[in-house]
């Protein structure tokens, strides 16, 4: 095979011949400069035919070092000798950019016009136009699945019923589970601090502190957020400690909540009691940051609607199990059934 590059492009504008780019190792420069640059618009015949004879020759004294014996470039397109190649050619040439391509193809160069065509198998992807649906059309779509919806749930057949609520549960819990991918905070690169080391004495004296005052924060359905850290900043103005109560508190989320609070506020757990409390200290070195809840937290309203989310894919998901319970339940029964039919038919006939 030929050691060619790829293709050249040759761009045309109005009457001139702007340029030939050579992707070709060994086209010598001094070759290509004898290729006409201009020619006036009248001579469309002379100045075509002395612009591909002279390429042509360059390209066949460039490859004859490296291409086989009994190679040759062959023109294969004359704009003058075929019958409608003017036509072709003013076509071509009153496009403000148009395009040659020079093919290297089953040993032949050959010259093309138009657009650069797809390489690789790529082709150009053309837009599909929507034909927008009428009213009537719509309602008439959202009644057939209503209907079809309707006699899936209203079957006869207990297996179609249950898997018909099951693929509904999973749809909702697919949709949870991406609606709560937007309430995901990242957490930044924790800041490294030495936490004060205190005595057995002094944490029997916060404890006992902690539990006489009366200074309390409440930290409800809503979860940790930023409210509950500048709550607890606030109680720290004047008071030394604070007791966090965590209401409704599953068993050992008291324990994940301790540890937000801490990496947030930057506080001491002093002590965390059975009834769901904890009772943080501020520090011997506290000093009261200048934005007292942390940016990256949740703000109230978004903190209750992200429990909302969480509590109805707590629920979808046990659903989810009753529901795949009751389908295996029923697919025992019915294998049982069948068994005890075989069974029946069996002894039918052996007994006559």
């Amino acid at each position: 095979m030929p050691r060619c590059r790829g293709l050249s492009i040759i761009a045309f504008s109005r009457g001139s011949l702007f340029g030939f780019i050579p992707l070709i190792r060994n086209v010598s420069p001094l070759s290509l400069l004898s290729i006409p640059t201009s020619f006036e618009q009248s001579s469309h015949g002379s100045w075509e035919h002395q612009a591909s004879s002279c390429i042509v020759k360059s390209l066949n004294e460039s490859m004859s070092r490296d291409c086989p014996p009994g190679f040759s470039f062959t023109r294969r397109y004359s704009m003058r000798e075929s019958s409608g190649g003017f036509k072709r050619w003013q076509s071509v040439r009153h496009f403000s950019n148009a395009v040659v391509e020079l093919k290297t193809d089953n040993n032949t160069v050959r010259f093309s016009f138009g657009c650069p065509s797809s390489t690789n198998g790529s082709r150009l992807k053309q837009k599909v136009a929507k034909t927008k649906m009428s009213k009537k059309a719509k309602l008439n779509e959202l009644r057939f699945y209503r209907l079809k919806a309707k006699k899936k749930k209203t079957s006869p057949n207990p297996e179609v019923r249950i898997r018909y609520s099951l693929e509904k549960a999973k749809r909702k819990e697919a949709w949870l589970i991406e609606k709560l991918r937007k309430f995901e905070i990242p957490k930044p690169f924790v800041e490294k601090y030495d936490p004060e080391i205190l005595t057995e004495e002094e944490k029997h004296y916060l404890k006992r502190t902690g539990e006489k005052k009366k200074n309390f924060v409440l930290l409800g359905r809503r979860g940790v957020f930023g409210g509950v850290v500048l709550n607890m900043h606030m109680h720290w103005k004047k008071h030394e400690t604070v007791k966090v109560i965590c209401k409704p508190c599953k068993p050992g989320q008291v324990h994940e909540y301790a540890e937000e609070l801490t990496r947030l506020s930057k506080g001491i757990v002093i002590d965390i009691k059975p009834n769901n409390s904890i009772i943080f200290y501020r520090g011997k070195n506290y000093v009261q940051p200048e934005v007292m809840s942390p940016p990256n937290t949740l703000s109230k309203d978004k903190a209750l609607e992200k429990y909302k989310y969480e509590q109805s894919l707590e629920h979808t998901s046990q659903f989810i199990e009753k529901l795949e319970k009751e389908l295996e339940d029923f697919q025992k029964h019915l294998a049982q059934f069948k068994r005890r039919k075989e069974d029946a038919a069996l002894e039918s006939m052996v007994n006559s």
